[in-house]
């Protein structure tokens, strides 16, 4: 699974108030939400990621509350990957459940710049910086992630499996 997009940066203890402010969380519409994306942190950042971008961070992305509209919001701006030194656990799981590939990788904060063409092999776990010709190693996501990813996410993945029994 390869997931290609222009990075888009930001740094240490991204919050999922910031990812998607309280105020909107009565939207329903995913597409409505992802609207709102980051606008307390980047203003532009709606219409960078309606060019399908990864989203690069440093330590902690997506602490704070467990609010599942986080990575939605994310997904439908045109978010394509996060790839973070490390995440909040519950955003992580979030992300994976909605079908919005997380990637945690030592020293991706140094590596990578905003503008960086990045192509990420999910499958391998390793992150290609086209721009500097840099290969950086990831943690390797485990089989049973890929397939969640490859189905769009947990609820989809569920209904295949029922499907095959």
């Amino acid at each position: 699974m390869l997931v290609s997009g222009t990075a888009v940066k930001f740094g240490d203890n991204v919050d999922t108030d910031v990812i998607i402010p309280g105020r909107y969380l009565v939207l329903i519409d995913p597409k409505e939400l992802a609207e709102h994306a980051m606008e307390g942190l980047d203003a532009s950042f709606t219409k960078k990621a309606k060019n399908e971008v990864i989203l690069v961070a440093g330590k902690n992305f997506g602490c704070g509350s467990s609010r599942e509209q986080a990575p939605i919001a994310l997904k439908y701006a045109g978010v394509k990957c996060v790839i973070a030194e490390t995440f909040a656990r519950i955003f992580y799981r979030n992300a994976i459940n909605i079908g919005l590939p997380v990637v945690e990788c030592k020293g991706v904060s140094d590596a990578i710049e905003e503008g960086n063409e990045l192509t990420v092999d999910l499958t391998t776990g390793t992150v290609k910086n086209q721009s500097k010709s840099i290969t950086l190693h990831a943690t390797q996501l485990p089989t049973f992630i890929l397939e969640i990813l490859s189905d769009g996410g947990l609820i989809e993945n569920l209904r295949k499996r029922m499907k095959e029994k």
